[in-house]
């Protein structure tokens, strides 16, 4: 199979899945939010914040290089899922106790701290099948893991229901989450298992120090993005309360949800890209030129149609007690759009064994967001930190395009702004029909301006002969 086929087939598989499992989480967020208001949806938002920046702490990067190095060399699964394991209880235990102190200390009230404890168990759950998930991705079996993404999102969406059925208050509704997690980690522990190796707890000391310390940058990185992901939300409900925490996060769960594109892509090229590097350099410069261009063209019409539809969205989803969060949608989903344009820089770094620039991007980056934030919350509340967001991926975004120059990938001037360019146009057109026939139904509103959107891009030639071909070999079967 070739590459463009095999990329091709890992993201359909693990796109499909995404889809699923995003419209299912998606719905456990909204249904929470309704059920909660936007007092308890707050705490509950809060306390994923916590968990999140807790629990990359049970990574510590050994995933990406799990992946990277399988990927490279399937011989070694044994020895890596071994060795992974044992280190990652270690660090889960030394981080949910850290977890458990912080959450003391800092004074919260006693269902704020019950919720914390229970996300924090539930992250110590994905922990461990982030590393099974990145056994199935280096062996590119992308079903594996997408049937575990739809697994979990279709119990928190069967969890919510009941909740909602059994009026339970917060603290029910994480224990859910926890029970969702826990199910996914016994699924993805028997599939690895049954189809690829038996996880053994391994003990070698010499592989422990030179793999931590080579995943040291990509840890650093999760840090830092996972810092910059949530940091908004912690400052917030520190600076303003839970309600506005609420508001805020109300339009981030939209914006959050559109992010599983990028995500199926990154997933499904990282481990081909992380060949590329030794085998043909020139190609891997091809695929993520390509990623970039085709995200670019996907990200941007969400942005423009995102801001014009706004309104309709938030209260369609959410109801009149979130009209609050319609302003912060309109900002915040253009930091969605940065996301698609930036992912392929990222995967190329990490592929390139670059994880040390990556790791310094993003230290600049939390730090500016820090700042920002500092400055921007306490005159203009969530929607100071809504252009905060944006604000800091527009930085890593032109930081990505100046760094990758450095490492021998430069793209040209034009590849770069040429999509950027006629993604706009064609969304200024498609905005024009958006507007003018704002009273259609919402998804037919939807799907005709992506049709409009589709057509003027071809009509531009938004799409070159070189897509053409390379949608072909992608659908060709002999």
């Amino acid at each position: 199979m070739s590459t463009a086929r095999r990329i091709a087939k890992n993201t359909g598989i693990f796109f499909i899945a995404q889809i699923v499992g995003s419209v299912l989480s998606f719905f456990f967020f909204v249904y929470a939010a309704r059920h909660l208001g936007a007092n308890g949806f707050g705490i509950f938002s809060f306390a994923l914040a916590i968990g999140a920046i807790f629990g990359i702490f049970s990574d510590l990067g050994l995933g990406q290089i799990t992946t990277r190095e399988v990927a490279r060399d399937k011989s070694l699964v044994k020895k890596y899922i071994g060795n992974i394991a044992g280190i990652k209880i270690i660090i889960t235990i030394f981080s949910f106790i850290g977890l458990v102190v912080f959450a003391n200390l800092a004074g919260y009230q006693k269902p704020t701290i019950e919720v914390i404890y229970l996300i924090g168990l539930a992250v110590v759950c994905r922990a461990f099948t982030a590393m099974f998930s990145s056994i199935f991705q280096a062996y590119e079996k992308m079903e594996y893991d997408s049937v575990g993404t739809i697994l979990n999102s279709g119990l928190m969406f069967i969890g919510v229901y009941f909740a909602i059925i059994l009026k339970l208050d917060v603290v029910g509704l994480a224990f859910i989450y926890l029970i969702a997690s826990a199910v996914s980690l016994a699924y993805s522990f028997a599939i690895c298992t049954w189809k690829f190796v038996k996880p053994k707890i391994e003990i070698d000391w010499n592989f422990w120090k030179s793999t931590l310390k080579e995943a040291m940058p990509f840890a650093l990185v999760g840090v830092f993005s996972t810092i910059l992901n949530w940091i908004d939300t912690i400052m917030l409900s520190t600076m303003q309360g839970d309600s506005v925490t609420g508001w805020y996060n109300a339009a981030y769960r939209i914006v959050f949800v559109l992010l599983f594109i990028p995500m199926a892509f990154s997933t499904a090229i990282f481990p081909v890209m992380s060949r590329l590097h030794f085998s043909s350099k020139s190609v891997l410069k091809f695929a993520y030129i390509k990623s970039y261009k085709y995200l670019t063209i996907i990200g941007i019409p969400m942005g423009v149609g995102g801001t014009l539809l706004a309104e309709k969205i938030i209260l369609l989803v959410f109801g009149s007690q979130y009209q609050p969060a319609i302003s912060a949608f309109q900002i915040l989903i253009w930091s969605a759009v940065l996301i698609f344009m930036c992912t392929p820089f990222t995967s190329l770094f990490s592929s390139a064994n670059k994880q040390v620039i990556l790791m310094k991007i993003m230290a600049i980056s939390v730090i500016f967001n820090i700042v920002l934030n500092i400055f921007l919350i306490p005159k203009y509340s969530y929607i100071g930190s809504s252009v905060a967001t944006v604000l800091s991926m527009l930085f890593i975004f032109f930081i990505y395009i100046f760094e990758v120059a450095k490492i021998g990938y430069k793209a040209s001037f034009l590849e770069i702004i040429n999509p950027i360019c006629k993604a706009l146009f064609s969304s200024l057109i498609m905005g024009i029909f958006t507007v003018n026939f704002g009273n259609f139904n919402l998804f037919l509103l939807i799907m005709f301006s992506a049709i409009i959107y589709f057509i003027i891009m071809y009509l531009i030639k938004g799409f070159d002969r070189e897509d053409l071909n390379l949608a072909k070999r992608i659908v060709k079967f002999h």
